[in-house]
């Protein structure tokens, strides 16, 4: 069937019945971790195999939610930190581009797996690729994880890479 041999090769028609490639903009949410970058050569391998742009996406957790200070030092430190964070995504930006991968980089503030949902709906993602550590059992069912939270609420597929040993933080 049409359908079986277009995803055998990456390929699926639009509804004007042209052929494009089944992955045209996939989101990597990085935090600064060691872990999280393990997921970059695959999304790099898979941006490659489709002619896909990679989206960098880092999550900001809001500070007036842990820590409480005066508005004006609030203020300060929620700049500095996205200030931090872009220059994090660009560094890794710049290293993508030296591949000749199409990449952007994209900030959002708030729960980290809410935010990759809604920004992989809201820009039109078709992927997501993610590292998790694989935790099990109870500290799995206590903590949970953003990468389980976003497998169990995204709508498009969600590629998760298993934390190596090296990877401990």
């Amino acid at each position: 069937n049409e359908a079986c041999r277009s995803a055998r090769k990456g390929t699926e028609r639009d509804r004007q019945g042209e052929v494009r490639s089944m992955y045209k903009r996939i989101v990597v949410p990085l935090d600064g971790s060691q872990l999280a970058e393990q997921a970059l050569p695959h999304a790099l391998a898979q941006a490659g195999q489709f002619g896909a742009e990679l989206i960098l996406l880092k999550v900001l957790k809001p500070l007036r939610d842990v820590v409480y200070s005066a508005p004006a030092t609030m203020h300060a430190a929620e700049e500095r930190s996205a200030q931090l964070a872009r220059e994090y995504l660009e560094d890794v930006a710049a290293g993508v581009r030296e591949q000749g991968i199409a990449v952007q980089v994209a900030e959002a503030e708030g729960e980290p797996y809410v935010e990759i949902i809604r920004y992989a709906e809201g820009q039109e993602v078709d992927m997501i690729i993610m590292s998790t550590r694989g935790q099990s059992g109870f500290s799995r069912w206590l903590l949970g994880s953003v990468s389980d939270r976003v497998v169990r609420g995204a709508t498009v597929p969600v590629l998760l890479v298993q934390c190596q040993e090296a990877c401990e933080e």
